[in-house]
């Protein structure tokens, strides 16, 4: 990147987006961004609703095992998608390829439905990861950069929240489309993935009024570009408002310096923040693998222990995904005032518990069907709003012009560490009550010493600055690093 004419510039940038009062102009980027996270637990939701279905011999006739595959494949697919789209990400800026890997994730979404066989479904379950992958990075990075630090933790976790109400819809969707007496098992499956493509198609339509970051356009030596951009958004939030807004406090002076590397990014994260890495690596891992674990062979336990009918499925996840939703909406804002360390650790630590309790239980036999979906809500509502802080705390604690490969290499490793999850759940629960039991009391284990890694490593980000956390590389004299 070059500055113009290689002279360093002084820009108030981050400090006119950060005082910014909340307005209907924040609101439109929430809804714009926060959608396809919606859509994304639709397609997850329908796809664990499926799980049984596909192995019947009139669908694509998979064992449990298989249908545990699937889930692995797309897995991978978030994983390489996160790799590759966040390099780009870093750049090229945001706005560019939020929008093409969305076309990605609808595109594979729709050729899903016309999977024939084990391998195709896999296939395009592998692409329509690829696109979320690069839709994660890229809109975690343009949320923490828009968004004012005061409001920046609880937005993070309602947005990344929106998946559970997606992942409702997707249930309820299944009650109708996959009712053998409404469409044939055969087309009912295949339907559910066109209908969540179809709706997806207006989000890029509404995408196309979010700006790139001003942020990272200043990082990469256009400041121009960005304060036109703060310019607009400045006019639009004062229509909104109504009201003058008061002036900025501070400046920052940036550089110019070369585009990141990989080579860059180790540096960052094991030269310059070991302890944070080792922070992000631990939350990440933790909350993937039991994540992946559990709610992607929630079904098949349904079936398999409770003698719940596949098309029925649907109905049996909805407390699930209502209780993954409201924990993040109704505790974000303690993550802002209580504070990040606190509030991590907490809902780790409790969802630890709940979740060994609950195998403890399942093993002995003493849960039915309304107690297991009760005890199951009450764990993930602490569960989700913990998980959602991990992927605010990755995104927000490292500098700008790394911001996204930084996600990325968390995302991967916590993926990477839950891609064989679902695959090995299904094989406990096609064994015995007690390999689940063992595997649930796996899972809480990991949440647990999610918990005490907070507590030991955790950054005090509620209310900061992104430019305070962590300074820009481009903030930096050249040649202090």
């Amino acid at each position: 990147m070059t500055f113009d004419g290689g002279i360093p510039i002084t820009t108030a940038v981050p400090q006119r987006l950060d005082r910014l009062p909340w307005s209907r102009w924040h609101w439109r980027i929430v809804w714009a961004l926060g959608v396809t996270w919606l859509l994304d637990g639709l397609e997850v939701s329908i796809v664990a609703a499926l799980g049984p279905m596909l192995t019947h011999p009139n669908t694509l006739h998979l064992t449990r095992s298989e249908v545990g595959l699937t889930a692995s494949a797309y897995l991978t697919g978030s994983v390489v998608g996160a790799l590759l789209f966040s390099y780009l990400t870093d750049r090229q800026g945001r706005k560019k390829w939020f929008m093409i890997t969305l076309a990605l994730y609808l595109s594979a979404t729709v050729l899903t439905a016309l999977s024939w066989d084990l391998m195709s479904f896999m296939v395009f379950r592998f692409l329509t990861g690829a696109g979320i992958g690069g839709e994660y990075v890229a809109i975690n990075s343009a949320i923490d950069e828009l968004i004012p630090a005061r409001n920046r933790g609880h937005t993070d976790l309602a947005i990344n929240g929106t998946w559970w109400l997606g992942s409702a819809a997707g249930a309820l969707l299944t009650l109708l489309l996959l009712d053998p007496a409404i469409f044939p098992e055969s087309v009912g499956w295949r339907l559910c993935f066109v209908f969540g493509a179809v709706l997806g198609v207006a989000i890029i339509i509404v995408r196309r009024v979010i700006p790139e970051s001003p942020r990272w356009l200043m990082t990469h030596g256009r400041v121009p570009e960005a304060e036109v951009i703060v310019s607009q958004i400045e006019q639009q939030v004062v229509r909104d408002r109504g009201t003058a807004l008061r002036e900025p406090h501070g400046t920052m002076t940036v550089h110019p310096r070369p585009h990141a590397t990989i080579m860059t990014v180790a540096r960052e994260l094991f030269q310059s923040y070991p302890r944070r890495t080792a922070l992000g690596i631990g939350l990440m891992v933790t909350q993937s693998f039991m994540y992946n674990a559990i709610s992607f062979t929630y079904p098949l336990l349904l079936t398999t222990y409770y003698a719940v009918t596949s098309s029925d499925v649907g109905l049996y996840l909805l407390p699930f995904a209502v209780g993954n939703f409201l924990g993040p909406l109704l505790l974000g804002r303690l993550f802002d005032t209580v504070g990040r360390k606190v509030m991590i650790s907490f809902t780790y630590g409790i969802a630890g518990v709940l979740l060994s309790v609950t195998g403890y239980l399942f093993w002995l036999n003493t849960l039915t069907l309304s107690t297991q979906m009760l005890l199951w809500s009450l764990m993930f509502f602490f569960a989700s709003a913990g998980a959602s802080a991990a992927y605010l705390t990755v995104s927000e604690i490292f500098p700008m012009e790394i911001r996204a490969m930084a996600i990325a290499f968390f995302f991967i490793v916590a993926q990477g560490a839950g891609i064989a999850a679902p695959w090995i759940y299904g094989m406990m629960i096609e064994t015995s009550a007690a390999s689940v039991f063992y595997g649930y009391l796996l899972g809480g284990g990991m949440m647990l010493l999610g918990a005490v890694l907070e507590l030991w490593l955790g950054v005090k980000a509620e209310r900061q600055p992104l430019e305070h956390l962590a300074p820009p590389l481009s903030a930096r004299t050249p040649g202090s690093v």
